[in-house]
């Protein structure tokens, strides 16, 4: 999967488990579903791991939630990338009843996180806490593929001097998304409640 998940065959996913390809033909049907699924980890694990940092001791603000949401995304490589594909094609070439068990799994992740975040900042409400969420992953994975483009389009680029942009265009993803989330948080927490 270093190459993204767009070009990753069951064929691959075989492959890299270390199983022949009718192992794992059996519990799935393509590498869509098993794309599926492991989106649904890595909401899991975003999760979880928000939950932990925003419940280490010290003083909470709108760039501390941040920090967390946005380090623990590019932590997560596989999940960017999985975000970036998930609504546009997996969720569609999946059978249903795959794509409502993984959602149920990704609401239970999202509902926890929207609890740490409301915890962390209650200013922002609950519909502000998923307000958050909503942004964080939103603009994680276009600014994902912005900031990783695969190995041959990079070095097509560099060929072509396209990334000779301004300093302020080079996408850096942590320190861009940790920017656009607490710009997010502190927009909402101004903005009064109905």
């Amino acid at each position: 999967m270093e190459s993204g998940v767009a070009s990753v065959t069951l064929t691959d996913v075989a492959t890299r488990a270390g199983v022949h390809y009718s192992a794992v033909r059996r519990y799935f049907t393509s590498h869509k579903e098993v794309l599926i699924h492991l989106a649904a980890e890595g909401w899991v694990r975003w999760s979880n791991t928000v939950c932990e940092k925003l419940r280490e001791p010290g003083p909470m603000s709108p760039s501390r939630v941040a920090e967390a949401l946005a380090d623990s995304l590019a932590d997560d490589p596989l999940f960017c990338d999985l975000l970036a594909n998930l609504r546009l094609h997996l969720e569609h070439e999946v059978e249903i009843d795959r794509v409502l068990e993984v959602k149920q799994i990704s609401t239970a992740a999202v509902t926890s996180l929207a609890d740490a975040i409301e915890e962390a900042l209650p200013g922002l409400g609950r519909a502000g806490a998923y307000d958050v969420i909503l942004a964080a992953y939103s603009l994680a994975a276009p600014l994902w593929q912005a900031a990783n483009p695969p190995k041959k389009l990079a070095e097509a680029y560099a060929e072509a001097k396209a990334t000779d942009l301004p300093p302020d265009w080079n996408i850096d993803f942590t320190s861009a998304l940790t920017r656009l989330i607490t710009a997010t948080c502190v927009g909402l927490m101004a903005k009064p409640r109905e």
